[in-house]
């Protein structure tokens, strides 16, 4: 009896460490011993057989334990699957890496050729990547590492036009005279001469001013002091530049600083003589301008006449920018002039210094004029005189399409004479006189003159002094005007060609 009861309180850890041969050997001299007693005593009550419960083994060699209880191992936490790498991913992996000393693309099949291009790094350099790689993923991947906001529509829906314009044009704001050297801006141009068709520049850094050195008691003061300081506020001269970009289509610059803070000086927003002149002939020789815009940048009459002579006659150009600066009679008339030699669609002179006259002469280049469709002399001061000039010129005028002559200073005279434009003008289509004083006789009149009107869509009429019925009444024509123009976009004869709407029994000719 004592050597049953030894047996079944050997402990799971004590059994463990007992090898299988041993175990073996224990439970046949078990076996033996219980078949003697039995033999001996005579027939014995069954008991069940006492099984210790499996413990949890603590300790680092608790895993070990376990593989030796267990006759059939099914698995190997150390097993590995990974397999030896395919030979095309290897040679993947080997263009991609020396793909800046060697770069192998074209010559790839397209399924590699994709595979190869996905792990690219942006930061390759341009001199390797720019006449080379095409696809407009890759590109997408340098533009959004560089810039975390990306207005792809701005820049043509290409990301690789998108990058290299806004490459270029943070090398031109960065850009310092007689510090940075012309060559890094040079040394892109064969990279980025196809694809480059926009130029958007919202400061030019001037020189680095130095301390002047000290000078005797007997320094002149006859000389000017604007003259002695204006050749050391040039900024870059964008003629070879422009020169080498086949494909400039629009050029958006601002001559001033940015950020400047503590260091503001009046010399950082000067627009110099020799700035003004360099850019008048890089304008003249690029044949592709479609838009140029130079916005807050204090162009006065004089420049603005030096680079208006530049365009004269220009066969490209369609949109002329010369908003917010110092522009005033002489530079209109100036304006006036290249409406009647080029073939310009909108001219834009908001917020600058022109009057009466120079309005008189926009109005009359403005009657005898057939291809602008947009004008905007938004917060000048051209007040009765100039805007009736510009109402007689619309009587006649049969292509302008939008006028804006808010904050003019006019009144009810100039709303007369519009009244009677809008009962017979059948082009225009949008009119701002918000911030004028039209007052309650001349909302009526304008009131009398939309009665007749069905083609106008937009009349801004805010802070103007009309009566509130007027306006309401007038909103009310417009809104009729634009349900009309709706219906007119959705019938079939505006989509049918005018051979196609005469109809076959009527054939052209």
């Amino acid at each position: 009896m004592e050597e049953t009861q030894i047996t079944p309180s050997l402990s799971v850890r004590s059994w463990s460490s007992i090898s299988t041969q041993d175990q073996s050997s224990i439970s046949t001299q078990d076996q033996s011993s219980t078949a003697g007693q039995a033999s001996s005593t005579g027939p014995q009550p069954s008991k069940p057989s006492v099984i210790p419960p499996p413990v949890k083994s603590k300790g680092p060699s608790s895993g070990a334990g376990v593989r030796r209880m267990r006759r059939i191992i099914a698995e190997d936490a150390e097993w590995s699957v990974a397999i030896v790498p395919l030979l095309t991913e290897l040679c993947i992996q080997h263009i991609v890496k020396n793909f800046q000393n060697n770069p192998i693309l074209k010559q790839l099949p397209q399924s590699i050729r994709k595979k190869v291009l996905n792990h690219l790094s942006p930061d390759l350099p341009l001199a390797v990547t720019a006449n080379l790689i095409e696809d407009e993923n890759y590109w997408r991947r340098c533009c959004t590492q560089r810039w975390p906001v990306c207005h792809v529509d701005e820049h043509g829906g290409s990301w690789k036009r998108m990058f290299f314009e806004l490459h270029l044009e943070n090398l031109l704001k960065h850009f310092i005279p007689s510090t940075t050297d012309p060559e890094v801006i040079l040394n892109l141009l064969p990279l980025c001469r196809n694809y480059v068709h926009t130029i958007r520049v919202d400061q030019f850094l001037p020189p680095v001013q130095l301390p002047p050195p000290l000078r005797g008691g007997d320094q002149s003061d006859s000389g000017s002091e604007g003259e002695m300081e204006e050749p050391a506020t040039d900024h870059y001269q964008l003629g070879d530049l422009v020169a080498g970009l086949s494909h400039l289509e629009e050029l958006d610059l601002v001559y001033g600083v940015k950020d400047c803070g503590m260091n503001f000086e009046w010399n950082l927003f000067l627009f110099t003589y020799r700035d003004c002149h360099s850019l008048a002939a890089a304008v003249k020789a690029c044949h592709t301008l479609k838009i140029f815009r130079l916005t807050r940048s204090k162009v006065d009459d004089d420049k603005a006449r030096i680079l208006i002579c530049s365009l004269l006659d220009h066969a490209a150009l369609e949109e002329l920018d010369l908003s917010h600066n110092l522009i005033g009679d002489r530079g209109a008339r100036a304006a006036a002039k290249l409406l009647g030699h080029s073939r310009l669609r909108v001219l834009n002179l908001a917020n600058n210094q022109v009057r009466a006259p120079g309005a008189q002469s926009l109005a009359h280049a403005l009657a005898h004029n057939s291809d602008l469709v947009s004008l905007n002399l938004r917060l000048n001061c051209i007040e009765d005189e100039g805007g009736q000039a510009l109402a007689h010129a619309l009587q006649t005028n049969k292509c302008l399409t939008t006028l804006h002559l808010g904050g003019n200073e006019l009144s009810e005279p100039t709303a007369t004479l519009l009244s009677q434009v809008l009962s017979i003008n059948t082009t225009l289509t949008s009119i701002n006189l918000s911030c004028n004083r039209i007052g309650p006789d001349g909302g009526k009149q304008l009131l009398e003159g939309m009665s007749d009107n069905k083609t106008l869509l937009e009349f801004d009429l805010r802070l103007s002094d009309i009566a509130q019925e007027s306006e309401y009444l007038i909103g009310q024509a417009l809104c009729a005007n634009r349900e009309a123009a709706r219906q007119r976009a959705l019938s079939p004869s505006h989509f049918m060609s005018p051979a196609t709407a005469k109809g076959p029994e009527n054939p052209a000719g």
